[in-house]
């Protein structure tokens, strides 16, 4: 396929107002990759501008689905500071953006303390992590250029950081009232891309069980539910399985005129791009490939 995507737009009008998140996009499974390769494409032709690959992805990734699309913007979503050193991640950036300019972005993320070993410092190890990849820049040794990396950032300090070292922030299981303080934070000028849950279902108890399904693991993460403290929900809201109020605000679901108002909530608060992540009650790695072109045709 050819490119026709090029590395000197600012991201922000690259990747358009929507895309996909997605974890099952990042399988390393062999026997996938034609199937992977057919949904990227796919999603191209909807009219997404970018897939956010999830599950502490990276370039190789990222890759398949770039090399099987034209202009579809891929990121990671996120690759965690821990998993691979700097140095590698520069090399991998700069080999691909050599084959295809402007497709690819690096999203970085601290993860989480529960998941992570060594976990100290996060935002010192953001910022370390960042110094190096600007200094393997000047140094002529690849590099990740700021305009091509973009931050996992929830809390105060990260969101300064995403628009102080970054193209701008990608933050996680958030609210529009999240996205409006993000803003406040990161000015005008910088990418602000929240991820965003929907379930294509109007039955009020199926929908709350299919989403409640998918928090359960993140309510366990403190970055989370701290996160969601700061926004004002209580304790009880995020305890056994989390509230009704708290899966309503996190995860769109009903007739399609409200998913598209709920969508469109992130829009007026400040957001110039949201990743959609469409969840079922199949396998988390699936490809909901039918959900993906119903939402792209609510959403035109």
């Amino acid at each position: 396929m050819s490119d026709t995507t090029g590395p000197s737009r600012p991201l922000r009008e690259t990747i358009g107002r929507y895309g996909i998140w997605s974890i099952g996009l990042r399988s390393e499974d062999a026997a996938r990759k034609g199937e992977l390769a057919e949904a990227a494409a796919e999603l191209e032709e909807l009219g997404y501008g970018a897939v956010w690959l999830g599950g502490n992805s990276t370039a190789r990734n990222a890759a398949p689905l770039i090399e099987a699309t034209r202009r579809i913007v891929v990121a990671t979503s996120i690759q965690s500071v821990w998993q691979q050193d700097a140095a590698d991640s520069a090399a991998e950036f700069t080999a691909l953006e050599a084959a295809h300019p402007g497709r690819f972005v690096l999203g970085l993320g601290v993860s989480h303390g529960p998941r992570v070993q060594q976990y100290r410092r996060p935002y010192s190890t953001m910022v370390d992590y960042l110094d190096r990849l600007d200094e393997l820049g000047r140094s002529g040794k690849g590099g990740v250029p700021a305009g091509r990396r973009v931050l996992a950032a929830l809390g105060p300090k990260m969101l300064e950081l995403a628009r102080d070292r970054a193209a701008g922030a990608i933050p996680y299981l958030v609210t529009p009232d999240h996205t409006a303080r993000a803003r406040e934070i990161l000015g005008g000028a910088t990418l602000l891309a929240p991820e965003f849950k929907v379930v294509l279902e109007t039955d009020p108890a199926r929908a709350r069980a299919v989403a409640r399904d998918c928090l359960a693991p993140y309510l366990e993460l403190p970055n989370y539910t701290d996160n969601f403290l700061r926004l004002g929900f209580t304790d009880s809201d995020v305890t056994g399985g989390g509230s009704d109020r708290l899966i309503d605000a996190v995860v769109a679901w009903g007739e399609d005129s409200r998913i598209r108002e709920r969508i469109e909530a992130f829009h007026t608060a400040g957001a110039d791009h949201v990743a959609l992540q469409v969840i079922t009650d199949g396998p988390r790695d699936a490809l909901p490939r039918e959900q993906w072109r119903r939402l792209a045709s609510l959403l035109a």
